[in-house]
């Protein structure tokens, strides 16, 4: 074991690097997302239609330009006007903001000197990195990794998704920073620190919650979206109840062999925490519904989302409560709750984003997308299911989550609990 700026390194080699279980689950899901990322590239630039490669070509061309606009507004392309918010965006909003719930959770109970969580904080803090970085590579995929100098050189800082960039290079070294104070020998020097770090990612974290709700709220032509209260809380409770019951289920994972009587307690004191979540989040849907437009609360409720909707409360809210809420129950079974809930706020994150494009209800300009009046009776419902590269590249991302997590642990045991 070698050491370097006060942090312990293991001397691993490049066999056992590549070689590990974990790392072996992770090429089948990066193997898949390599499938997706080439069947999404393929429909976008070699398509015998008018692609954004031809653009390039030709950007003077009205034959290109009229070929594009058939491609976007008819039934080619990838991006259709019926469905610009796609998995990507659900994908994306529910990695990075899981993520940053772990992150947010482990830093307040660090705060609050909670031993059980500071002991394990390495191993959360990383899961939630890497979930971040998963979320990330989602978002690339969506924005076009292309168009990424376009945002570099030519940044509109009015843009929701534009403020994101800078947000991130702030905070994912601030992750790392935080990290590396937990794995430093140097805990005298740590600890002078540790308090402003801590503060300071906790503030980057609700600024985050709110900049990912005005990039939601900014869209007039959805109209469930602009109409949710607290759209901040909204995105902050649902995130942390799909935090805690991740940690449940990491706890689980990773510490049942190790130490058993202080894997249970920590197993109880984040359950206790999900509960709580959970409750938070039952408590603000059935809030939210009171105050949304009529006619989406409707649409939702009893409309064709009603079957998703309901099925996202069973599984987010419902099963979990009655199982959490009994402390005699068998541990599996608050596993299986867990899971559940992960699930469930997962189809959440889905409603919301489909259900926002699914029945555009504002009428700025009379066509489109914007075509159906506020006020008027609704028609078809507007839903295009995700092409085969988009699931493989969202189910691939999970292969981001254990390959970055895997190599971080390999080389600095963040999964070991440690004295505080």
């Amino acid at each position: 074991m070698a050491s370097n700026a006060g942090v312990k390194i293991n001397n691993v080699t490049f066999k056992s690097l590549f070689t590990s279980n974990s790392m072996y689950i992770a090429y089948g899901f990066l193997i898949f997302a390599l499938i997706g990322m080439i069947d999404v590239f393929y429909g976008r630039y070699f398509l015998p239609s008018a692609t954004a490669f031809d653009a390039g070509l030709n950007p003077a061309s009205r034959e290109v330009a009229e070929a594009m606009k058939v491609a976007v507004f008819g039934n080619g392309g990838e991006v259709k006007r019926e469905a610009p918010w796609s998995l990507y965006i659900v994908n994306y909003m529910y990695m990075i903001y899981v993520g940053s719930g772990i992150i947010f959770i482990v830093a307040c109970a660090e705060l609050l000197s909670i031993s059980l969580i500071k002991k394990t904080a390495a191993g959360f803090l990383t899961l939630g990195l890497a979930m971040i970085v998963a979320g990330l590579f989602t978002l690339l995929m969506d924005l076009n990794i292309l168009h990424l100098p376009s945002m570099l050189f030519s940044p509109n800082i009015k843009s929701g998704m534009w403020l994101m960039l800078p947000l991130y290079f702030i905070y994912i070294p601030l992750i790392v920073f935080k990290i590396y104070l937990i794995l430093s020998n140097n805990k005298k020097w740590g600890k002078h620190i540790s308090i402003f770090i801590l503060l300071l990612s906790l503030i980057v974290e609700v600024l985050e919650f709110y900049i990912q709700a005005k990039l939601f709220n900014m869209n007039e032509a959805r109209n469930l979206w602009t109409t949710y209260p607290f759209l901040t809380l909204y995105f902050m409770v649902s995130s942390f109840a799909a935090s805690a019951a991740i940690m449940v289920f990491y706890t689980y994972l990773t510490y049942r062999n190790k130490d058993r009587t202080q894997c249970y307690d920590l197993m109880a004191l984040i359950q206790k925490i999900t509960l709580y979540m959970v409750i938070a989040l039952g408590v603000y849907e059935a809030t939210a519904y009171l105050f949304i437009d009529k006619r989406w609360a409707e649409i939702i409720l009893f409309g064709d989302f009603k079957l998703y909707f309901y099925l996202y409360l069973t599984l987010a809210v419902g099963i979990p409560f009655i199982v959490l809420f009994q402390h005699s129950i068998h541990n599996y079974y608050k596993i299986l709750a867990s899971i559940s809930i992960i699930v469930g706020t997962y189809l959440g994150k889905i409603i919301f984003v489909y259900g926002g494009n699914a029945y555009p209800m504002s009428d700025r300009f009379g066509v489109g997308f914007e075509k159906y009046g506020e006020y008027t009776p609704l028609r078809d419902i507007i839903f295009f299911m995700p092409s085969f590269g988009e699931i493989a590249v969202v189910v691939g991302s999970i292969g981001i989550v254990i390959l970055v997590y895997s190599i971080i642990d390999i080389y600095f045991s963040v999964s070991k609990m440690r004295n505080e």
